[in-house]
């Protein structure tokens, strides 16, 4: 199933605001895969003007916030509420240049590759450059607790 969605704002999909909203829009949506975009700004959250890029290692929050979406666009779909996850790891991460460049645009792909009735998943993850040449990637660990504020402040729900 494809579901388009560019017409609608990042926000309705992803918890984040600015300015941690790090990526731009979503691009392409399909059951277990959302494929997402940025592009790098002078005003893009962590940019750095001596060297004209965001840090590859931001690319792991890219990845994140992609899997949100997914999370949101699918919540969305079933008429829930968005709910927070969290970053838990990365395992097999590759970041294959230094940083992303000011003025280029890079898409986020994300594909659940496991999930369980927890909320704990794993996604593979990948960031391309305009040219479709891969500059980051990564399995991604995250959870999605169904009560939040019970998870935070440790309390089990019954």
């Amino acid at each position: 199933m494809s579901l388009s969605i560019p017409e609608r704002p990042l926000s309705d999909f992803i918890p984040h605001r600015p300015p941690m909203l790090l990526i731009d829009r979503i691009h392409q949506y399909q059951t277990d895969n959302l494929q997402a975009e940025v592009t790098i700004a002078e005003d893009s959250a962590f940019f750095e003007a001596a060297t004209q890029q965001v840090p590859n290692y931001v690319g792991i929050e890219y990845m994140a916030q992609t899997i949100a979406a997914l999370a949101g666009v699918e919540a969305d779909a079933r008429g829930e509420p968005l709910r927070i996850g969290f970053l838990l790891g990365s395992r097999k991460l590759q970041l294959l240049q230094p940083g992303f460049d000011l003025g280029h645009s890079y898409r986020i792909s994300v594909t659940r590759l496991y999930q369980e009735d927890t909320g704990l998943a794993v996604f593979d993850c990948q960031i391309y450059d305009s040219a479709a040449q891969l500059v980051a990637s990564a399995n991604v660990n995250v959870f999605q607790p169904q009560d939040t504020d019970a998870y935070i402040t440790g309390v089990a729900a019954h």
